[in-house]
């Protein structure tokens, strides 16, 4: 097996948040987070990762988190929530629930693409090239419901890439990349866990550990690769954790506290950590 997999998953603003302080926690306890050997960015994942992987310190991602920086005003109706869950729910088999899912995000009525684009820009700061070691974003076709993944050599710019990966459905409009219509990577798996199988060390940072719908969970996926002989640590948001970050993950005003708990949280876990890390 090759080395190292960091697999960053989704969670909006306030998981984004979280996964930022377990980020800048894990980092300050001596772990090497930008020395994988892969990255695997989905939804909120792909922004950090992104950033990550381009040089930009963990620590710098936190202060963002605390200072208010890098603010994301998304808000969510009772209505776009209730058209979300009945797509995802009307169905128990995995590829019918994203189907419908995606159908209904190509009829939904939101903004226009270019506010994907501008939000997921001001994310990114100046980062804009693809980084020289690997990095993989996961999205949907919101045509088919089928995941993909970019990277460096996909015939895409970084910045198509993460908008496709953050497009979330009913809320954003699936953004066009390639002459495809593209929707959020976490809308099947928050982490796309499987996409790190082959790698011998495996550490995910998961702030929503499973999708909604019939989709396998984040426990499931590392149970997996486990089971074909990776070691794989899958860090979640703790109890008190998921205090901080209440039930609305769009709640921008959550977003330090939930950055905080993430920091304590990776602090208390970074020994396990690192021994599972560095083998």
């Amino acid at each position: 097996m090759p080395g190292t997999a960091l697999v960053l998953g989704g969670g909006g603003p306030v998981g984004g948040a979280w996964m930022a302080g377990v980020l800048a926690g894990l980092t300050e306890a001596g772990i090497d987070l930008g020395d994988a050997d892969v990255v695997i960015g989905t939804s909120a994942g792909a922004v950090f990762g992104s950033r990550l992987r381009s040089g930009v310190p963990a620590a710098d991602l936190y202060e963002r988190q605390l200072s208010g920086a890098d603010a994301v005003h998304l808000p969510v109706t009772a209505r776009q929530t209730a058209t979300f869950l009945w797509a995802a729910l009307g169905s128990r088999n995995s590829q019918r629930s994203i189907e419908r899912l995606a159908r209904a995000a190509l009829r939904a009525r939101t903004g226009p693409e270019t506010d994907v684009f501008d939000t997921v820009g001001a994310l990114l700061g100046g980062v804009r090239d693809w980084p020289e070691r690997e990095l993989q974003i996961t999205a949907i076709d919101a045509r088919t419901g089928r995941p993909e993944v970019f990277d460096s050599r996909s015939e895409v710019t970084l910045l198509e890439a993460v908008a496709a990966s953050c497009a979330v459905p009913i809320v954003w409009p699936p953004v066009t990349v390639a002459g495809r219509r593209w929707m959020d990577g976490g809308s099947r798996s928050t982490a796309n866990l499987q996409l790190a199988r082959g790698y011998r060390r495996i550490l995910a940072v998961v702030p929503s550990p499973r999708a909604v719908g019939p989709h396998p969970s984040a426990s499931h996926q590392a149970a997996e690769l486990s089971a074909d002989g990776a070691r794989v640590v899958l860090l979640s948001p703790d109890r008190a954790a998921r205090r901080e970050m209440g039930r609305n993950l769009a709640d921008d005003t959550r977003r330090p506290a939930a950055a905080r708990a993430g920091h304590a949280q990776a602090s208390a876990l970074a020994p396990s950590v690192a021994d599972a890390w560095k083998g």
